[in-house]
């Protein structure tokens, strides 16, 4: 068995057991892993809309789920940028020119990069790097995580029944 489909499997024995608890955990589990190309909120969402549960509270669990997932980029972008002083090589360039950018577009940015299908962990590693506040980054990615998740739970909400009926899904 392959580790996304055992994480998927855990992740759905979870949600049965612990409900919104366990979205919340295994959202925040996969989206703390750097780059990981596979979108695993979506299954988790899937699998809490299909057992009945409240898209409205789905979308909230996984959504902060996500967005506390999502600090370890920022975390390493901290890291990063300490090597990148300590070293001072012309890396230093890019980011005081990421700083401009996250001192004048940081927020709006990134909420709608944590909104849209976009490797969200690049704008964490960025922030961190750049030194843009910590709790400014997690609200805006809380918001814009919080947004996508409802997007996706109504959306699974209404999609679920129509599938059930027309295919005999679920």
């Amino acid at each position: 068995m392959v580790f996304g489909e055992t994480f998927l499997l855990w992740s759905k024995s979870l949600i049965i057991n612990f409900s919104y608890l366990a979205i919340f955990a295994v959202s925040a589990i996969g989206t703390s892993t750097i780059f990981l190309p596979f979108p695993s909120y979506v299954i988790i969402i899937l699998f809490a809309i299909s057992m009945g549960m409240n898209p409205l509270a789905v979308g909230i669990m996984a959504g902060l789920g996500s967005a506390a997932g999502e600090l370890t980029g920022y975390l390493v972008g901290m890291g990063g940028e300490k090597v990148i002083e300590e070293k001072k090589k012309k890396q230093l360039k890019i980011i005081k020119y990421f700083t401009r950018l996250f001192k004048k577009f940081g927020f709006p940015l990134v909420v709608v990069t944590a909104l849209i299908p976009f490797p969200f962990d690049i704008i964490g590693i960025i922030a961190g790097m750049s030194g843009y506040e910590i709790k400014k980054f997690f609200i805006a990615t809380a918001i814009g995580k919080i947004a996508k998740s409802l997007l996706i739970a109504y959306g699974l909400h209404i999609a679920i029944p129509y599938l059930e009926n027309v295919m005999g899904v679920f």
